[in-house]
């Protein structure tokens, strides 16, 4: 079959399966999710896939079966993929058993013990170390699990909506800063138009709230002209965005662009995710920062503006 398939110059969908081994489904999931493949569409609007894809799947799905996961190799190259599996590389470590408890919980639509299950964490933890440790890696898994087929489109909405109903209460339940010597900032957080994913926003919304900002969450999907406009009718001082791998990258850099040269001098634009426009020569006027730095990144913020403070007598 691999003969066959070397000598035809396109195949179908079914025929990348039974060469792959990589489920219908899978596929057309990683399409959404990570922007690959990218297959073509024959005169019946079915997709092709080009040889040089096939020959990428056919190394993803050996490295998957070496506990490799889809997020993590995804963006490699043919020739990166066939390193890493000739070098014999090790996969990153298992995730820890409490993480893997509450995946299975997912698994099972026990929803209401995962719930459970994440306030007792949330409890003893407290909310950023349970953003960080827990939540991250945690919806990071449940999002491999769903590339890899192994979760349904339905079973990862139940995640999100059990997982959104805790960090909802969670940040609703903090006490806003009120200190008059301290300069609290204002930030309008949102994704940019056909950004769907939001659990990454709400998890920055988490740490900047624990962090003592006051925060105005728009959601998902946000216009441009209606961020600008919820900027300046909240006199906010950062605009946060959250953006996942599957952003295309020119289109994230033209936003962005867009976005900042609509924006009120003074206010600043901050990201986060795993968009390539991120990591690679980000522009100059983008603070980019992880889920880690957020504390850090506020009181930076909170330091350059303390000579603007209300002074008190």
């Amino acid at each position: 079959m691999d003969t066959d398939l070397q000598l035809s110059p396109a195949f179908s969908i079914s025929d990348v399966e039974r060469d792959t081994g990589l489920a219908k489904e899978t596929l057309r999931v990683w399409e959404r999710r990570y922007a690959f493949p990218q297959p073509q569409r024959d005169a019946f609007g079915e997709r092709s896939y080009p040889a040089e894809q096939v020959q990428k799947l056919r190394m993803v799905k050996r490295l998957l079966d070496l506990g490799f996961r889809p997020g993590k190799i995804m963006q490699h190259s043919t020739l990166q993929l066939q390193q890493l599996a000739s070098a014999g590389a090790t996969p990153p470590p298992a995730p820890a058993p409490q993480l893997e408890h509450y995946l299975a919980l997912c698994r099972g639509h026990q929803m209401a013990e995962l719930g459970n299950a994440l306030r007792q964490a949330l409890a003893v933890l407290g909310l950023k170390a349970f953003t960080i440790d827990v939540i991250a890696p945690l919806t990071a898994m449940v999002g491999e699990a769903w590339a890899c087929g192994d979760l349904a489109v339905y079973e990862e909405h139940l995640y999100s909506e059990t997982l959104q109903t805790v960090m909802r209460h969670a940040i609703f339940s903090l006490p806003q800063a009120s200190s008059p010597s301290t300069r609290t900032p204002r930030i309008v957080l949102s994704t940019l138009p056909q950004e769907r994913h939001g659990l990454g926003l709400l998890m920055a919304e988490a740490l900047c709230t624990a962090a003592g900002a006051h925060c105005m969450s728009l959601g998902v999907e946000t216009p441009l002209t209606d961020i600008v406009a919820a900027a300046r009718a909240q006199r906010a001082d950062i605009v946060a965005l959250s953006f996942s791998s599957a952003s295309k990258q020119r289109q994230t850099r033209d936003s962005l662009q867009q976005l900042h040269a609509s924006l009120q001098p003074g206010m600043e634009l901050w990201a986060g995710g795993r968009s390539p426009a991120l990591s690679r020569q980000p522009p100059p006027f983008l603070h980019v920062l992880d889920l880690r730095q957020v504390e850090e990144s506020i009181a930076d913020w909170r330091r350059r503006h303390q000579a603007h403070a209300p002074q008190t007598h």
